[in-house]
């Protein structure tokens, strides 16, 4: 490809509303142009990525097993009826009617519409496994689209879904899928991690996120510095300390902590540690009728270490919490007889479910709320001041420092991208959609079902947010829009350089080699600034001056300086550096 002949479109800033290094470098670049919030058009450079990142997934989810199909955009609704995401998704489900006023959905995700496909196409076990994929437009209206392509409403997704008739050989599927997933992320060259996930409501172990490390990733990975222990921030598990609960040292107190309505405001009043302080959280579930109405509320107590956070979805799955919610003040006044800030467990008005975190249940000497403004209770021990409690988990996210729950050192924590996540879904779509086949005895079974998504347009961005620098992007091999650029200084000035020049683009080229030609005439600063800021990571200039001592000057993106090469040996010193 010659630059004349392509669409190449800089822009020396970025707009204004540009949060993140991806969105501003991918519009610099010419790479994205928006259309609306969270809709952007891929320019052709940007196309070009974007091919290429389907081209590697697409050959490793082949070689996999997995077979090829293509599903519509927009989907009827009495499929997502049949399982009840019509109503259940929420306003990110896009619902739109034709003009017969029939409901459509512009689909986020074709868990629906495979199972129909398999339920209609599937009758024997001897059919069984299956693997289907696509790569395929999807729609979510995010209620915030922001970062350019890390997430908007409208991307590009590739989703497979596996089929088989028992849970041993799904999760066989799934392995099958996991390690095809680490192969694709090989061959992007990013630095990334596969962490064990949490499941959802659907329950389950088997589920892992692919993370692209980045610092202004969203995500908080956990992991082990001294094994492969690796977990997101939702389902890394924090251990019950080690050792025996501490003897009660003092007596407990109701002390006086005028306008110390946090635990570190406590703290800092009373000059103590704030790992001595107990923090309180008021949650309620909620029973309801069969019109959608409360019938019953419960109300629940939390304890967590002051300076420890609640995880959500740890609580959400106690038994009784399901679908919670946090207490109203008034639900919070009828039970504590105070005001937040100032809760705790002692000389409660009605009695609630209490629920204590690991790290609580072996504490001494601790400080809770009073249930009174500007009053604190000091010196509270278990057993003493207060019965034992009965009900103790891990509710807290993980710190960096603590124990690795697999006993092999301790934790530590970065910054990550989503871009791919395998699940094992087990018969929640097939039994919703009554997806049977016959089995081996002839007696009809639920398909067992597995789905593993690929972020198509959303790993260009974060290959970026992961490698860049002051002057643009910094492609790895792979995902390069183009893999070298020839840049000849003066061509239309010296005979020899257009000669050169065009002679190495037609050996590049003979070679299989991904390569641009800058024919545009653009001075030497210009022209370099712009391959800079588009990231392509290997450089040739060619010059008259290097031409008469028979040299050429080769650049890598990530490097200081340029090298001088011998004309003869350019061609395969390029080729032997790719890595792709």
């Amino acid at each position: 490809m010659k630059a004349s002949q392509f669409f190449i479109s800089t822009l020396k800033e970025a707009p204004a509303d540009a949060e993140v290094v991806s969105h501003k470098l991918m519009t610099r670049a010419g790479m994205i142009k928006k259309l609306g919030a969270g809709v952007y058009s891929l320019m052709p450079m940007g196309l070009r990525v974007v091919r290429k990142v389907e081209a590697i997934v697409r050959e490793e989810m082949n070689r996999a097993g997995a077979v090829e199909l293509n599903m519509p955009v927009v989907q009827p609704a009495e499929l997502w009826q049949e399982t009840g995401r019509f109503e259940k998704m929420g306003p990110e489900l896009l619902r739109i009617k034709d003009r017969h006023d029939r409901d459509f959905v512009i689909q986020p995700t074709s868990e629906e519409v495979v199972t129909d496909i398999v339920r209609q196409e599937i009758k024997s076990y001897k059919q069984l496994p299956k693997n289907f994929y696509q790569i395929q437009t999807k729609f979510r209206d995010e209620r915030r689209p922001r970062f350019g392509l890390m997430r908007g409403r409208e991307f590009i997704m590739k989703d497979a879904y596996s089929f088989d008739r028992d849970p041993v050989s799904a999760k066989a599927s799934y392995q099958v899928m996991a390690q095809a997933y680490r192969r694709i992320f090989d061959r992007f060259g990013l630095t990334y991690r596969a962490v064990a996930a949490d499941s959802g409501a659907i329950g389950g172990d088997l589920s892992e996120e692919f993370q692209v490390i980045a610092a202004t990733g969203e995500d908080a990975i956990v992991y082990c510095t001294d094994s492969e222990y690796a977990a997101n921030m939702e389902k890394a598990e924090s251990l019950a300390p080690a050792g025996a609960r501490p003897a009660p040292t003092r007596g407990m107190d109701k002390t006086s902590t005028p306008g110390t309505s946090t635990c570190v405001a406590v703290a800092e009043f009373l000059n103590v540690p704030l790992t001595t302080t107990v923090k309180s959280l008021v949650l309620a579930t909620d029973t309801l009728d069969a019109q959608g109405a409360v019938v019953k509320s419960q109300v629940w107590l939390l304890l967590l270490r002051g300076d420890h956070d609640m995880n959500e979805v740890k609580v959400g799955k106690l038994p009784g919490l399901a679908g919670f919610r946090f207490a109203t003040l008034t639900e919070i006044e009828d039970r504590f007889g105070g005001k937040p800030g100032y809760l705790g467990p002692i000389g409660l008005k009605q009695s609630v479910n209490l629920v204590v975190d690991r790290d609580v249940a072996v504490m001494g000497d601790w400080i809770c709320g009073a249930n009174e403004p500007d009053f604190h209770m000091t010196g509270v021990n278990w057993g003493r001041d207060l019965p034992e409690p009965t009900l103790v988990s891990d509710l807290r996210n993980v710190v960096a420092g603590d124990a690795s729950p697999d006993g092999q050192g301790v934790l530590a924590i970065e910054r990550g991208i989503e871009v791919g996540h395998v699940f094992y879904l087990g018969t929640k779509y097939s039994e919703a959609m009554k997806a049977t086949f016959l089995d081996v005895n002839g007696k009809p079974q639920f398909m067992e079902m597995g789905c593993y998504g690929i972020g198509i347009t959303r790993l260009p961005a974060a290959a970026i947010e992961q490698n860049h620098d002051e002057r643009g992007i910094i492609w790895p091999d792979a995902l390069a829009p183009f893999t070298v650029v020839l840049c000849p200084i003066g061509a239309d000035r010296f005979p020899d350089v257009k000669a050169a020049v065009e002679q190495l683009y037609g050996d590049l080229l003979a070679a299989g080699v991904d390569v641009i030609l800058d024919d545009r005439g653009e001075r030497p600063g210009a022209m370099f600034a712009d391959w800079e800021l588009i990231g392509v990571p290997h450089r040739v200039t060619v010059g008259d001056r290097g031409l008469k001592e028979g040299m050429v000057e080769y650049q890598h993106r990530r490097d200081a300086e340029s090298t001088q090469v011998p004309v003869a040996d350019i061609a395969a010193l390029i080729q032997s550096r790719l890595k792709i």
